[in-house]
Order: structure tokens, then C-alpha cells, then sequence
């Protein structure tokens, strides 16, 4: 009995000892349900880099792109349209529009519109003048000194530059805008979508046309200033010459007289057709009358 005990006990010390190696092996396999729980936790911080790189895509960030725009309002300079008219008078035309010329050449100044008026009263050549912002001052004062006495003066200041400033944030967003689209067209997948896309596109091009046309023109009223001038001479009038004395007023009167007399005779002329029914009316009043007579006798 003895020597089937001691092998019974080696047995159960033995199964013990790999009881014991199999519940320390326990815990090998928990930790890695920790290292997938772990896998998967990366897993699910994934997602928000894909959504960031979705972003660009959608519509949220376009105002994000505007963002940028307002560091233009700081750049834009001050945009002040002057504008002026002028009346002077002269005593000669040809020598008052030399020294225009002189002065026009001086400032870096042209015209860009001239137009001459003689009438039996006066003399005016009246003249449009394009001259840089920075000599229009200049030009002013040397009109007014030189060339005569100034009737008139009016002179205007127009501040554009909030006009400009937004005009010009639209222009960039709409710029923006056009690029997206145009990606968007790359990556459409029917018709129906590339005709849509298409037709954004050609509207958003329209818009940017005007818009660049507005700040040119901008652009050139602010560079260039405008002034309406206008060069006046009174003509003399003398008693031998002029024509609103007795004479002259006297000969219109006679030319008056017949012009009237003449429209009033065109004017019997065309009742022509009552004129023949005269005749006949007496032909008639002559029959009766005659008729009348005739019982008597």
C-alpha cells in the first residue's frame, strides 16, 4: 500500500502544479482582450481626421475662407472722387483756350470732351477735363488766376471707399466660390449635375465680370478727377450793328406779318372742297326763289 501511495501522491501534486500554471496563464489571455479594447478605442479616434478632411468639402467652410477678406478693408487705400465745374469769362476765346492748353499740359491733364456754341449774344466753347487726383487742386487754382474772371465754382468730394471695400470682399468670395465649383465639375458624375454645375459656374463668371468692371471704373473716377469748364465771351453790342434794335425788330416784324398772312391764305385754301359747295348753294336759293314767283304771276 505504501508504494501505491507515494505514485498517488506524485499524480496529485503533479495535476495541482498544472492547475496552478493554467490559472497564471488566466491572465495572458485577459490582457489581450484590453489590448483589442485598446485597438479598438484608436479605431474610433480615426473618425474625426476623416471628417476634418470632409470639411473643405462642404458649405460650412466657406465662410471660414471669408475670414481672410477682411484683411483687404486694411489694405484698401482711401477712395475719394472729386469732381468740379467752372464758368469763366474772357475776353478772347482763342487766347483763353491757349492758355488752357498750357495749363491742361502742365497739370498732365487732357480733354475729353469739347464743344463750341457762337450765338448772336456770346461766345462759349465749353470743355470736359480729366486730370490726376493729385494736380486737380493745382489745375483749379490756375484757372482761377490766369486765365479770367470766374463766374461760377462748384467743386464735389465723393467718398467711395466702403462702396469699394465691398465690392471687393464679394469679388474675392465669389472668386472663391468659382474654384469650388469648378472642382465640383471635375467630379460630377452625371449630366444632369455638370449641366447644374455649368450654369452656377457661368453665373458666378457674369457676376465677377460686373464686379471687376464696377472697381475699374472705381478705380478711374478716383485716379482721375472730372471738371466741367466752360470758357464764356460776351459779344459788344453796338447801335449800327446789333441786332435787337428798331431796324432788326422792325424787319421781323414785317417778316412776322407775312408769315402770318401767308399760313392764313394756305389755311382758306384748304376748305378748297366748302369753296365748291358756294355755287351750288346759290344755284339753289336762285330756283327757289324763283318758284315762288311764278304762283304770283
Amino acid at each position: 500500500m505504501r508504494n501505491l501511495f507515494l505514485p498517488l501522491c506524485i499524480v496529485l501534486l503533479l495535476n495541482s502544479c498544472e492547475k496552478s500554471e493554467m490559472k497564471l496563464d488566466i491572465p495572458s489571455t485577459v490582457v489581450s482582450p484590453e489590448k483589442v479594447a485598446s485597438a479598438e478605442y484608436v479605431v474610433e479616434e480615426t473618425p474625426p481626421p476623416q471628417e476634418v478632411s470632409k470639411e473643405p468639402l462642404s458649405d460650412e467652410n466657406k465662410p471660414a475662407q471669408v475670414s481672410v477678406s477682411p484683411k483687404k478693408i486694411d489694405t484698401i487705400a482711401k477712395k475719394v472722387i472729386k469732381n468740379g465745374t467752372m464758368k469763366i469769362q474772357v475776353g478772347d476765346i482763342k487766347k483763353a483756350q491757349n492758355q488752357v492748353a498750357g495749363i491742361l499740359k502742365k497739370n498732365n491733364a487732357y480733354i475729353q470732351n469739347e464743344q463750341f456754341q457762337n450765338t448772336d449774344m456770346d461766345d462759349n466753347l465749353d470743355l470736359v477735363i480729366r486730370v490726376p487726383h493729385k494736380n486737380f487742386d493745382a489745375l483749379i487754382n490756375s484757372f482761377s488766376d490766369g486765365v479770367g474772371s470766374v463766374l461760377s465754382k462748384n467743386i464735389s468730394s465723393d467718398d467711395v471707399t466702403e462702396e469699394y471695400t465691398d465690392v471687393s470682399i464679394k469679388l474675392a468670395n465669389k472668386k472663391i466660390y468659382l474654384e469650388k465649383y469648378r472642382d465640383m465639375l471635375r467630379n460630377a458624375s452625371t449630366t444632369k449635375d455638370m449641366i447644374e454645375i455649368q450654369e452656377t459656374i457661368r453665373e458666378l463668371e457674369d457676376e465677377i465680370d460686373v464686379a471687376e468692371g464696377r472697381l475699374r471704373f472705381i478705380d478711374d473716377r478716383v485716379n482721375y478727377s472730372t471738371l466741367n469748364l466752360g470758357l464764356y465771351k460776351e459779344k459788344v453790342r453796338s447801335s449800327a450793328t446789333s441786332k435787337i434794335g428798331f431796324g432788326s425788330r422792325f424787319a421781323d416784324s414785317v417778316t412776322e406779318g407775312w408769315n402770318s398772312f401767308v399760313t392764313f391764305l394756305l389755311g382758306i385754301i384748304s376748305f378748297w372742297p366748302f369753296l365748291l359747295l358756294i355755287p351750288l348753294i346759290i344755284l339753289m336759293w336762285r330756283k327757289l326763289k324763283a318758284c315762288k314767283k311764278k304762283p304770283q304771276q
